[in-house]
């Protein structure tokens, strides 16, 4: 979901590894350990919580997590919750950091000391506030001011407990005069008048207040009410409106602070009336004695991404240049061949040609040309794409994006039986606990091995025509290069099919949404020895016991040495990599795409029924969406995919909830809330996805609910009225357009232009080369140069796009710079990303604000 700006669109992303606390707090108690959780969190909303580990001070989670960010955002914080069986799980302590210091820690691990957690370092959301001064004239006729405060609204403030019922009080504070006037006691030091409150707004973290507030702030020396202020007019400029926001809460330990700002009045002096947004702040009360380092550290690796796109058109040169990769002679001379290059690792250029490439469908023909260049340069058929790469990595990705459903449908069942029912399978005897036996033990893990092979080998016809494709590519190819080698074909496909792609998830499944989280221990360690077994199965190498280190595992894969096993897998190979695919949708299965609980609005089918919200299981396939009380539980609803004509956001406002969509049927729309951001995009995008295809999907659509007789949003009164805004894009349900295609351009453009010094240098080198045509310099010789006069050429190309689309960026940012205004709603006072900012422009630009 992209945020839009003028002229072009943001997106966000992060990917974060939660790694392991070390130096907890002990417990107050004899046990002394403690069963912690870590939770990352957009400022205050919870997105995403790790498994629970146990009985610990220095718990390890090594989850990893990544999420496209909906919404503006100011901190990006990790808690550490101690869970508590009996009451509310308590916070150890917090890890914060400003969105504008997330480059400093881009991609590497950084242990961080944990916080201390307080209501005054909670502090989110945004205040809309006006002041006006005006000179009042008393019957005797003396000069007075009245400051006139009127708060308009709020934004983001958070939820708390599953509430937001927001108010804000408004203070004047000042200090005494220096010479006391006879008529009131003498005193020194600040003062403050009595606090003014707006009404309390119910159930929204958005509330429009839009009172005004009346301060006197200069009075006759005779006026004796001590609860005003006494001041000559050449004070006001001492003196400043304080407002704190609360959320009004019915439990006995009182309301919560949320936040407050503090705006002197001397920002009148250029005008008696003054307007802007300000960001809450946390409460400076000096109470902070703790030492951070009092609480543990946690290890975190944080890689936030900010993409700025623009209109498709900027992006043609540069597009053009990459979707014609694939054709040029030789591959390595291409655009993408060339970032494959220059970039660092080649993991980092994979992702977005990868991406690229199969929103454009040509994802087949280029990686067809590049690992056909790679198989030319392999001397050993043995060591055949074992290596780290462009090839290794483009066809990874590919399997991630366009095999995940596969993987899921063929291994999920079975993994998750393997984590629930714990049997014991470690056949290493020195690692044997007490009270396990040894055959026993052996007896179970070749069980699973066997179910999992199994499943493999059989789901050939599920295997997503992109991978077959480009396994019958790589399959030629091997096969061409390596004529006298019969096996060759089949290991340059079990290669990637089982080491790369099952063996991985069979050992690491949350890395691939198999499981939640990270397993448990023991788990874990079946895990690694099913994933080892299979790997090896797949290999088909000739002497299969002697590829194992250890002999407990040759002699356990002797269970295995038939030639039965041997024969399924060439099966499976062959069926993957051949050509002339089958119609899918003969074959297609119900998969399991998502589920979880949410909350949903009954829907009214009984004539007196209750419009009422329940907590319900919804489970996602690629043929129904229903929802059921429990997990297991038979469905309460069904809803058939091709009866979803649209799946939209709700707004806010139709039961002040957050986070609430909506799936729009022929005769209703059931209206469900997600538990955060996060989860209502992933629901929204995969709904939309499996639905995209639908004949009589909607074009336009109601963004608020029918209540009370009529619309919310246009007012319309039959409840069949066509909508009134147009339905969103959303994602196709064709993976080759699941991908944004100017997006990805722009990230390619960002990588050619991080790694602008090695194009300069590859450049020179494809010149030195041209010119003399002698032996490679030694800083040249890091690059893969067939052809210097066309690697020249292509290069050339790249320099003058990327350059191009630089300075269109370089121009954006500047007319951004004097269109913007400090304390506009898109930038608050207080926004230090925006400060920083204007100081890096101040320094190239001479404009001002």
């Amino acid at each position: 979901m992209a945020v839009e700006e003028e002229g072009l669109r943001v997106f966000q992303s992060v990917k974060i590894k939660i790694g392991e606390a070390k130096n907890l707090p002990t417990y107050p108690g004899p046990n002394k350990m403690r069963d912690c959780y870590c939770t990352v969190n957009l400022d205050r909303e919870e997105v995403f919580r790790t498994k629970i580990v146990e009985k610990s001070l220095c718990p390890f989670y090594g989850e990893d997590f990544y999420c496209e960010i909906p919404r503006s955002f100011r901190h990006l914080s990790f808690y550490i919750f101690d869970r508590d069986v009996f009451r509310r799980d308590s916070i150890i302590g917090k890890v914060a950091i400003q969105k504008e210091d997330l480059p400093k820690y881009h991609n590497r691990d950084t242990w961080f000391l944990l916080q201390h957690v307080d209501a005054d370092s909670e502090v989110q959301g945004k205040v809309h506030l006006e002041l006006r001064l005006s000179e009042v004239i008393t019957d005797t006729g003396v000069v007075c001011h009245k400051l006139a405060t009127r708060i308009l609204e709020c934004q983001g403030l958070p939820i708390v407990n599953g509430q937001c019922d927001p108010y804000a009080t408004v203070t004047l504070a000042g200090p005494y005069r220096q010479v006391p006037c006879p008529h009131l006691p003498a005193a020194s030091g600040p003062r403050r008048s009595e606090a003014k409150k707006t009404k309390v707004k119910k159930k929204t973290n958005n509330p429009q207040f839009d009172e005004v507030f009346y301060f006197e702030v200069t009075r006759p020396c005779s006026y004796s009410r001590k609860s005003h202020f006494d001041f000559e007019e050449e004070d006001v400029d001492k003196l400043e409106i304080r407002v704190d926001l609360w959320n009004a809460s019915n439990l006995k330990f009182g309301d919560e602070f949320l936040g407050e700002l503090r705006v002197p009045l001397n920002v009148l002096r250029q005008s008696s009336s003054y307007e802007a947004w300000y960001f809450l702040q946390p409460r400076d009360n000096g109470s902070k004695s703790l030492k951070p380092g009092d609480l543990g550290s946690l290890r975190l690796n944080v890689v936030y991404t900010e993409d700025h796109v623009f209109s498709s058109d900027y992006y043609s040169p540069l597009r053009d240049l990459l979707l014609r990769s694939a054709d040029v002679e030789p591959v390595s001379a291409s655009a993408a061949h060339v970032l494959g290059e220059v970039c660092r690792e080649k993991q980092e250029a994979a992702v977005p040609l990868v991406r690229f490439f199969l929103h454009y469908g040509r994802v087949v023909p280029f990686i067809s040309a590049i690992a056909n260049a790679e198989v030319q340069r392999t001397q050993d058929p043995n060591t055949i794409f074992r290596g780290n790469s462009l090839t290794s990595k483009c066809i990874d990705e590919t399997m991630k994006l366009a095999g995940m459903h596969y993987l899921h449908v063929t291994l999920k069942p079975t993994i998750e039986e393997i984590c629930q029912s714990h049997k014991s399978c470690e056949i290493d005897p020195v690692k044997l606990k007490d009270g396990e036996n040894l055959e026993n033990n052996m007896e179970n893990l070749r069980q699973y091995v066997d179910r999992i092979f199994t499943v493999i080998t059989k789901s050939g016809v599920s295997c997503p025509t992109v991978m077959c494709d480009i396994f019958f590519s790589l399959r030629e190819a091997a096969a061409k290069r390596f004529q006298d080698d019969l096996d060759v074909r089949y290991t340059a496909v079990s290669s990637f099919i089982f080491l790369r792609f099952f063996a991985p998830a069979i050992l690491s499944p949350n890395l691939f949404q198999l499981t939640p989280h990270h397993t448990d221990p023991q788990t874990s360690r079946t895990l690694t020895l099913i994933s080892k077994t299979i790997q090896t199965l797949g290999s088909l190498s000739k002497s299969k016991s002697a590829s194992f280190k250890e002999s407990y595992m040759a002699a356990f894969y002797e269970f295995f040495n038939e030639q039965k096993y041997a024969d399924a897998v060439k099966n499976f190979l062959d069926l993957i990599s051949s050509s002339g695919r089958r119609d899918p949708k003969s074959i297609e299965q119900p998969i399991l795409l998502k589920e979880g609980f949410m909350i949903k609005r009954a829907q009214g089918r009984k004539r007196f029924g209750m419009k009422n919200f329940k907590k319900r299981w919804f489970r996602l396939t690629n043929h129904e969406f229903t929802y059921q009380k429990s997990k297991g539980d038979q469905p309460l609803c069904s809803i058939p995919i091709e009866n979803i004509l649209a799946v939209e956001g709700l707004e806010e406002e139709s039961f002040k909830m957050k986070n609430m969509f909506q799936v729009i049927q022929p005769e209703r729309a059931l209206y469900i809330q997600a538990n955060n951001c996060v989860e209502a995009k992933a629901w929204i995008d995969v709904l939309t996805k499996v639905s995209q295809c639908n004949k009589k999907r909607l074009t336009v659509y109601h963004p608020s609910a029918y209540l009370n007789g009529h619309w919310l949003c246009c007012r319309a009164s039959s409840d069949t009225a066509p909508g009134c805004s147009p339905c969103t894009g959303g994602l196709p349900a064709n993976i080759q357009l699941d991908i944004d295609g100017d997006r990805e351009t722009e990230r390619i453009y960002s990588l050619f232009n991080s790694y602008m010094s090695k194009l300069e240098k590859m450049q020179e080198a494809c010149g030195s080369r041209s010119v003399y045509d002698g032996p490679e310099q030694e800083e040249y010789s890091t690059f893969i140069i067939d052809d210097p006069q066309e690697t020249y050429k292509t290069l050339k190309q790249v320099i003058a796009g990327v350059g191009a689309l630089e300075q269109e960026h370089a121009q954006y940012k500047r007319d951004k710079f004097k269109k913007t205004k400090y304390g506009s709603q898109e930038h608050p006072i207080g926004d230090k990303s925006f400060q920083s900012y204007i100081r890096q422009q101040s320094e190239t630009s001479t404009h001002s604000i």
